[in-house]
């Protein structure tokens, strides 16, 4: 008995000190995700630092310089803006919510440093420019969606003062978030630039040549999104309808009651797709290298004379196969497929065996042909082409061809695949269901993704979008003049500048109604520019390609932005 008290005494004692030890850990410091180690701190201005911690807990906040060498002991730094002065030590108490807030005095341009709170120690801290870059698909476009142009200059290029952080996609209806999911800031380095914005990246590229000042990318962008989405619920009081729109979206439970009917949807459709295609399941799939398709229909493959029934595009599952013949020089080794863009979904074989798939029409199809697949003579490339309802196409004007890996320098060999091509139907269906695309409604990525944002300083916004609200045109500027002021309020900052991307050109010019509807988009964007102070329009129309909404060139764009920045900074200072 005296054991078991002894024992019980002990388990009290072993309880107390995980309730102790439990207690000091939550009442570390918590930091925000865009303070962290690696980021940039916007120079010239005043920096706010904050986080939370247990009521009432002491922050104390150095900033410090990383030290030269070796066993030398880090100073205060960096250096202050003329008039300013830091403290050694900054001090503070979280209120009664613990929440704790500490303002640095504007600083130079500088860094690396070290940011100490309490025991968190943030390391590689820079002082420069941070710029906000959102939008839609056109800023979200990655650097590996444009090496066709600047592969090379890519692969050539790093800078450590070019630091990057993308901002999670996520949507929220209820209120302005505080937190971010997690994330981070990441420098401009081989193993990192795939993943940077390509506008932002030779954006900050060009920047950084012409002023030698780091350069800091927040990428808040989503494909597709409409301008309502990124504007605050008090910012759309003169849209009634887009917040009525949000408003039906409040409930949680209703979303995912529609996401899940979605999803029970598309796999029903995708079910009855696969149960119905004969290219999968006759005994010699239409894929192999031995299948007979001398009967099928022969086209061109950039004609409408396929995939449709004379008047109306057939949705469902459409196959294409084509025979090329590789020379001795490009057998058994690696190479390269390229099949431009498709409308909407594909999955490709070379010779019998799956090399790709892509399930939307906007990525280039770049698909790698592995050592060994490749024959010395005729070989077969069959594509399995998805159409969710609309006409199945493989856009023109885009590189279609086999290229063998290139030797010393010297591009590969290259086989066309141009042409002539042999076509089937599969699975002939309905549309495809449509889906509920819930970060296209109003306010919710303003919640989201911009709110969280605004206590961080800026030194400008690049802001590309406009493509998803070209049918709504008339009402563009207003929108954008309600964003950049709902802004400006955020950030705390009623001159933050704002560099607004005119559209690229796009459409055939047989599609006069088309490219009518974006030229009076442009007319808007520039009418937003005009109105609005310390706002400028990129003119961005003569970078654009009629066959591809995501123009590849955004060097030049990158460039022109900052030719702007800097004509700004000389009218506004």
């Amino acid at each position: 008995m005296k054991d078991w008290r002894h024992h019980k005494i002990g388990l009290r004692i072993i309880m107390l000190f995980c309730l102790c030890t439990t207690s000091w850990l939550e009442a570390k410091v918590k930091l925000p995700v865009l303070i962290a180690d690696g980021m940039v701190l916007q120079r010239e201005q005043p920096v706010k630092v904050w986080g939370t911690a247990d009521a009432g807990e002491s922050i104390q906040i150095k900033f410090l310089k990383v030290p030269a060498q070796q066993g030398e002991k880090a100073t205060l730094q960096p250096t202050i803006v003329k008039g300013g002065k830091l403290k050694a030590v900054y001090a503070v108490t979280a209120d009664e919510d613990g929440k704790w807030s500490i303002t640095l005095p504007p600083m130079q341009a500088g860094g690396p440093y070290l940011l100490q709170i309490n025991e968190i120690e943030l390391k590689d801290i820079l002082v420069g420019d941070v710029w906000l870059c959102s939008g839609q698909s056109n800023m979200e476009l990655p650097v590996r969606r444009v090496t066709d142009l600047f592969a090379k200059e890519i692969a050539s290029y790093e800078n450590k003062q070019i630091r990057h952080i993308i901002v999670p996609k996520e949507y929220n209806f209820h209120a302005p978030q505080k937190k971010l999911s997690p994330t981070h800031w990441k420098p401009l380095t081989q193993q990192n630039v795939m993943d940077f914005s390509a506008l932002a990246y030779f954006f900050a590229k060009e920047m950084y040549e012409k002023t030698g000042v780091p350069v800091g990318l927040i990428n808040s962008s989503w494909g597709g999104t409409p301008i309502e989405a990124w504007i605050s619920e008090e910012g759309l009081k003169a849209f009634p309808q887009y917040i009525n729109d949000k408003r039906l979206y409040e409930e949680d439970a209703y979303c995912t009651r529609i996401k899940e009917m979605e999803g029970e949807n598309f796999q029903r459709w995708n079910a009855v797709l696969y149960r119905g295609d004969a290219g999968l399941h006759e005994p010699t799939p239409w894929y192999a290298t031995n299948y007979d398709d001398s009967d099928w229909q022969k086209i061109d493959m950039f004609s409408q004379n396929w995939g449709n029934n004379g008047l109306n595009p057939i949705g469902g599952s459409h196959w294409l196969r084509k025979d090329v013949f590789i020379p001795a020089t490009m057998a058994e080794k690696e190479a390269t497929l390229r099949l431009g863009c498709i409308v909407d979904a594909d999955s490709v074989y070379v010779n019998g065996v799956f090399i790709g798939t892509t399930g939307y029409q906007y990525p280039p199809r770049i698909y790698h042909i592995p050592a060994g697949v490749l024959k010395e003579g005729r070989n077969n490339v069959t594509v399995r082409m998805i159409s969710n309802g609309g006409q199945p196409s493989f856009v023109p004007e885009k590189p279609y061809k086999i290229i063998s890996q290139p030797q010393n320098g010297i591009e590969g060999e290259a086989i066309s695949l141009e042409g002539t091509w042999k076509y089937r139907l599969g699975a002939p269906m309905p549309n495809a269901p449509s889906m509920m695309f819930f970060c296209y409604k109003p306010v919710c990525l303003y919640n989201a993704m911009i709110a969280p944002l605004q206590n961080y300083a800026l030194r400008g916004v690049v802001w590309y979008q406009g493509e998803s609200n070209v049918s709504r045109r008339n009402e563009y500027a207003t929108l954008l003049t309600a964003l950049i002021a709902d802004w400006r309020k955020t950030f705390d900052n009623a001159m933050l500048p704002f560099y607004l991307v005119e559209l690229a050109d796009f459409l055939s010019t047989n599609d006069i109604g088309g490219r009518k509807a974006w030229s009076e988009m442009r007319e808007e964007q520039a009418k937003a520019a005009q109105i609005n102070t310390n706002t400028f329009l990129i003119r961005n129309s003569d970078l654009g390609e009629w066959n591809d909404i995501h123009p590849l060139d955004k060097k030049t764009l990158g460039k022109r932005i900052v030719d702007e920045t800097i004509k700004g900074i000389k009218k506004y200072q």
